[in-house]
């Protein structure tokens, strides 16, 4: 809670664009996915995003997208309810500006029902709910809501970051989460990521 307090009260000058925590070197990233169980996603039913409680209170009246948005911004201004009011941000996904919070979704690197498929669908309530606000790990970024709403629930093999020069650091933040949280990755997925981590 001291991390997330401190990024909330400190203004972020000169950020390029949205860098979440923990994103490994492409050496770990590889040695990571190399470490990953492959099989056959799993099936889809019984999926609901509201099984993956997201956006939860964060302190100092802000939830987790509202933090997200502070962090991955420069010189975001709140108001008392913790609603982003002004700043910049630049979708690393597309590599577009943004000035006003709307046009600005928080994704999940590892969508939900992605993490269902692989996994996620035996965890608790409360383990879902941990994966869907993960702040220390690279698994939220504010980028173009268009551009996320593209993406969806697809892996790499289906769906890549319309930024080519992305595509390592992406790869990177996909493995280092499904790593994390010992979900499954499917041949072809395994194939897309090798492929992008070859790039870094």
């Amino acid at each position: 809670m001291l991390a997330v307090t401190a990024a909330l009260s400190g203004t972020f000058a000169g950020v390029a664009d949205a860098t979440p925590p923990g994103i490994p070197s492409a050496t770990t990233a590889k040695s990571d996915l190399a470490a990953l169980t492959v099989k056959a996603d799993g099936s889809q039913t019984g999926y609901s995003r509201d099984k993956f409680p997201h956006w939860i209170d964060q302190g100092n009246s802000c939830n987790t997208r509202e933090v997200v948005l502070k962090r991955d911004g420069t010189n975001v201004v709140t108001d008392s309810s913790c609603a982003a009011t002004s700043g910049k941000w630049v979708s690393p996904y597309d590599g577009t500006t943004w000035t006003a919070a709307s046009d600005v979704d928080i994704d999940h690197v590892v969508p939900l029902a992605d993490a269902w498929r692989t996994g996620a669908s035996s965890w608790t309530t409360a383990q879902r709910q941990a994966f869907a606000n993960d702040l220390t790990d690279p698994q939220l970024i504010a980028v173009t809501d268009n551009v996320n709403q593209e993406k969806g629930d697809k892996s790499p093999d289906a769906w890549k970051p319309p930024l080519v020069s992305y595509w390592c650091t992406y790869a990177k933040m996909w493995v280092a989460v499904k790593h994390k949280f010992k979900l499954t990755i499917n041949s072809a997925e395994k194939t897309a990521l090798t492929d992008m981590l070859n790039r870094c």
